[in-house]
């Protein structure tokens, strides 16, 4: 029997005789670039959190299609679930404990995906889902990231997700905010971003390991746009919103408002752009709302990142505007072949 092959989606209603399984195998090929930069960065961290992902993910998922009397195989063959994990555990910081995976992809399956009926079905994105309620319930395990290059073994890092720092370890040593945390809170604090991209957690054209890892990303999107896996629409749109608004500010303020291209390669925003956003479940449907959507998220993020109280702001973006698909495929449904108005003068 094959894998589900159908997007159940609200209005206008598409059906696709799409192979869910083979299009879940290229998403996970195209993130595989990302995940080896954030290992080359970041450390071992990355991988065992994966597996922890990976089979929290597929525990649960089991469990539930269990309880709704579901063919269990059927379902976890499509690998939606190990998506869902893959895409949460690149959020999570490498040194975070291993229980903050557990609960993240725990919630992102049970919650966002099988609470509403399983994959189709689901208004919102579940490794989204997942990530926000970390972000808010544990605030600080979410926002402790491991400094680039720290020469960290497997066996240290093993240790250090499942039992902690060791006394003779200095956390403030060996971990560090993200650049984007960086230049918020400093920003807050009167100084200017030229002032502070001489610290030594920025590279070139954004944080050191974040503008690489971003590359990946971004080059990891373009083989799924290649492939056909996704349309240029939404990647192309959530870049130019946040692109056009940032470079609106910058050209204002340069001192005061980062650049463009430094929001394009900081945070999650390559990521949002081609793998998260682009999610045929919980994104737009039409041509037109697809784009109205993509530019909503790039603004979205560029408020939340310069007037918010998070310094990246991509799942909150992303959610907010899940909820307004509906209203956006409404307006944005193109119109049926051989459809004409109606005169209201004209006599019948």
């Amino acid at each position: 029997m094959k894998s589900p092959s159908v997007f159940n989606h609200s209005s206008p209603h598409v059906q696709a005789n799409t192979d869910v399984a083979k299009v879940m195998l290229q998403v996970l090929l195209a993130l595989l670039p990302g995940l080896l930069v954030i290992f080359w960065f970041f450390g071992w961290g990355i991988w065992i959190h994966l597996g922890l992902a990976c089979m929290t993910a597929i525990a649960c998922e089991a469990l539930v299609l269990k309880l709704r009397g579901k063919d269990v195989m059927l379902y976890l063959k499509d690998y939606s679930a190990v998506v869902t994990a893959v895409l949460l555990v690149i959020a999570i910081p490498t040194v975070a404990p291993w229980w903050i995976t557990v609960f993240g992809v725990s919630f992102a399956i049970i919650i966002a995906k099988q609470l509403y009926g399983g994959l189709g079905y689901n208004p919102f994105n579940p490794a989204m889902v997942g990530y926000v309620a970390l972000l808010i319930s544990f605030p600080l395990q979410m926002t402790i990231w491991l400094s680039p290059f720290t020469e960290f073994g497997f066996v240290e890092s093993v240790n250090i997700i499942f039992w902690g720092f060791d006394a003779h370890l200095s956390v403030d040593a060996l971990t560090t905010a993200t650049p984007l945390d960086e230049l918020k809170t400093r920003l807050a604090l009167a100084e200017t971003v030229s002032e502070i991209k001489m610290s030594g957690i920025f590279g070139a054209i954004a944080g050191i390991g974040w503008e690489w890892v971003n590359l990946a990303f971004l080059g990891g999107g373009l083989y799924l746009i290649y492939q056909k896996v996704i349309s240029w629409h939404i990647p192309v749109a959530v870049l130019s919103g946040l692109f056009i608004t940032a470079l609106l500010f910058y050209l204002i303020a340069p001192d005061y408002y980062l650049s463009p291209i430094l929001h394009l390669f900081s945070g999650g925003t390559m990521l949002a752009a081609f793998f998260i956003a682009t999610d045929p479940v919980s994104s737009s449907t039409t041509p037109k709302g697809r784009l109205i959507y993509g530019v909503s998220i790039g603004v979205l993020i560029y408020m939340i990142r310069t007037w918010g109280g998070y310094p990246d702001g991509v799942a909150f973006s992303v959610l907010l505007v899940n909820m307004a698909v509906p209203t956006i495929d409404y307006y944005t449904r193109p119109q049926v072949f051989g459809y004409q108005k109606l005169d209201d003068t004209k006599e019948e």
